[in-house]
Parts: structure tokens; sequence; C-alpha cells
């Protein structure tokens, strides 16, 4: 019986099985993800090593395409640049999020968009303790950010519980809330690293 002419499988395929399996359940498994592209489990292992580089394969497609500034005039507008793009990124799969906070990060696609972090912050005067204290506020409120954007309409109930001040801030949402808190709160987080840094 003549070979195929095309492979069966192939880490791209894996890849594309996974994150269509995390986008509609929130996770996946081997068999489950065997069962999607209708091959045996052990056929899988051909391939990859097992679950977790799997979950590095997913980072390292959703990091792929991060443009990372090469011609910002100075380090916090290049924190900020790298931050939007990496939301922007993240916010086409929210639900891969949690697996790639349960996983050591190995990609060398993600590490090129840290090492510009920590390049920008360390131009920003931070000592290397505080560039990882920075690049993890950076993560948490990146990852925080784009996974609000899968986040119900109706994020709070308008609640008895509510008070004065809570219920005129809900009254003010509505659509384009999730960017407009995402451009606020990264304004923030810039402003404080600017006021921080020891060249301020």
């Amino acid at each position: 019986m003549p070979r195929p002419s095309t492979r069966l499988l192939s880490t791209d395929l894996i890849t594309d099985a996974a994150l269509a399996l995390v986008d509609r359940h929130g996770d996946f498994t081997m068999p489950g993800l065997a069962e999607r592209l209708a091959v045996r489990p052990s056929s899988l292992y051909n391939h990859v090593a097992g679950r977790a580089e799997i979950v590095e394969l997913m980072r390292t497609r959703m990091m792929a395409g991060i443009e990372i500034p090469a011609d910002s005039r100075d380090w916090s507008e290049a924190v900020s640049r790298i931050a939007q793009e990496y939301r922007r990124h993240y916010a086409r799969h929210p639900r891969a999020i949690p697996l790639f906070t349960a996983h050591t990060v190995s990609s060398a696609v993600a590490f090129d968009m840290y090492n510009a972090l920590a390049t920008a912050l360390s131009d920003g005067g931070y000592a290397p303790a505080e560039v990882l204290h920075a690049i993890t506020a950076v993560d948490s409120f990146v990852l925080g950010s784009a996974l609000d954007l899968a986040a119900p309409e109706q994020v709070w109930a308008s609640a008895d519980e509510a008070n004065d001040a809570m219920r005129a801030a809900l009254e003010t949402s509505g659509a384009g809330r999730a960017d407009a808190a995402f451009e606020f709160g990264l304004a923030v987080l810039v402003a404080g690293l600017q006021a921080r840094s020891p060249l301020s």
C-alpha cells in the first residue's frame, strides 16, 4: 500500500487541535487530543514528549507574532508597547492562560519578549531583583487583562450590596470596558515604574 502523500500528524496539527480544545473546554488531555486528531494516543508521542511540551508549543504559537520594539526612544515606552503586543496576542486564546501560568516558561519566542522587557527595565536603572519584580508585575497585569476579555458583558450584577460609588461606576460600564481598563491600568503601571526608577 503506498504511503500517504502528506504527513498525517505534525507538531503544528497537534498545537492547532490542543488550542481548539482549550478554547472550547479550558483544558486538554492527551487521550482527548488523540481522539480529536483521530489517532492513537501513542502516535502523539512520536512528535511531542508530552503535555508540557504541547503547552509550550501553544505558548510559542501565541507569542510568535509579538513585535518587539526596536525604535523606542525610552525604556518606559518599550515596556508599554511590549505589554500592548503581549495582551493583543494572548487575547486570542484567553482560556489557555491558566495553563501557561501553571507551566515553566521555556519557549525561545517567549524569552525574546522577556529579554526585551528585562533590557528596557535595566535601561530604566532597575537592579536585577527589581527587574524580575517588574516583569512579574507586567506579566500579572497583562494576563489578567487578557482574561478579562473573556469575561461576560456584565461583570458585576447591579446588586443592592453596591454602594453609591460602585453604582455610579457601574453605570459607566459598556462596550469597550476591558480595552479602556487595560489602557488605564497600563498607564498607571508604567507611570509607577517611571516614578520608582532610579533615573527619575
